[in-house]
């Protein structure tokens, strides 16, 4: 039998079991995965779908996954509060087409009530596509009492 994960881990764990629960990832075909603290990647396809009427991502897609990337980063780094966007900026610089494409998000700055991270996202041919970066605060709402967050 595998030992359960304690401490950091079981924290990432559980955000990643919450990030799976999100009614909205019903719509992405995506998984988060944190491996350390302040650092947070989401591997997702892209296809027809999520198009724009000129064949390519729309920009929801790029926001979603950017600013995902960066709150999980974040969060990674708060185990007792759910973290809130407050602020978020795209530079979005290559279409982004049908293929794998991973949103990587780094925590920067802040560690008490506001949290600031960047994000990209690189596409299966290696290419970065999108950054962004985030503001981010803590929420009055408890990690503990969201469905889907579970450290035991």
């Amino acid at each position: 039998m595998t030992p359960r994960p304690e401490g950091e881990a079981a924290h990432f764990r559980a955000l990643e079991t919450l990030y799976a629960a999100a009614p909205i990832n019903r719509l992405f075909d995506s998984m988060l995965e944190i491996a350390e603290p302040g650092v947070a990647r989401i591997r997702f396809r892209v296809d027809e779908r999520h198009y724009h009427a000129a064949g390519a991502a729309h920009g929801t897609s790029y926001f979603k996954m950017l600013d995902d990337a960066a709150f999980y980063a974040c969060n990674s780094l708060v185990t007792d509060r759910f973290l809130l966007t407050t602020q978020f900026n795209l530079l979005l610089t290559r279409p982004m087409k049908a293929g794998e494409v991973v949103a990587e998000g780094r925590w920067v700055s802040g560690r008490r009530r506001v949290f600031v991270a960047d994000a990209r996202l690189i596409d299966a041919s290696g290419e970065e596509v999108a950054r962004g970066t985030g503001t981010f605060m803590r929420s009055q709402i408890a990690l503990a009492g969201l469905p889907g967050y579970r450290t035991a």
